[in-house]
């Protein structure tokens, strides 16, 4: 069964219907989900560049192949695990940040009214 059931119809000039449709595709969101961020006090962002998927996917892969030496240099103790870790944990602490810096939507500024 359908969640939202309220359907609501908005009236816009030319003007802002051009700016709220040149919003919505450089944010890659359909009309409705653009707007459900902007009531739920989110800000959408822009849709990433194109090469963000394929970077994002060189990044996690480098970070499988740390993973996969780590477990090597833990079993045959060769390399300094705690540097490793460390460098490891820096790696995934920078994919996350550059996913919610290009992906995730933020709160708005300000109170609600």
């Amino acid at each position: 069964m359908r969640k939202r059931t309220v359907h609501i119809q908005l009236w816009l000039n030319e003007k802002e219907v051009d700016v709220f449709n040149k919003r919505v595709k450089k944010s890659g969101l359909s009309r409705e989900s653009y707007l459900r961020h902007l009531i739920n006090h989110l800000v959408p962002t822009d849709a990433p560049p194109p090469d963000y998927h394929a970077m994002m996917r060189e990044l996690h892969s480098i970070g499988n192949n740390l993973n996969q030496v780590a477990q090597k240099a833990h079993t045959l103790n060769v390399v300094d695990t705690k540097r490793y870790d460390e460098a490891v944990a820096a790696l995934n602490k920078a994919v996350v940040e550059i996913i919610g810096a290009v992906m995730l939507p933020r709160k708005i500024e300000g109170k609600p009214r």
